[in-house]
């Protein structure tokens, strides 16, 4: 998922430099939106999977 936030984002930066304004909006959204889905499931991963493992505290 991070890897289809940075092809997004490099998306926007190359729509960008071409003066493409709107697609280069759309496409940082879109990057913005998959970035942030992307740190709320690495933080419920790193939550659940510390503490699935049954270590002794």
């Amino acid at each position: 998922m991070l890897g289809w936030a940075l092809l997004f984002l490099i998306v926007a930066l190359v729509a960008a430099l071409f003066g493409f304004g709107g697609i280069a909006a759309g496409a940082a959204g879109i990057a913005k939106i998959l970035f942030f889905v992307f740190l709320v499931l690495f933080v419920v991963s790193l939550v659940f999977g510390g503490f699935g493992r049954g270590r002794a505290i």
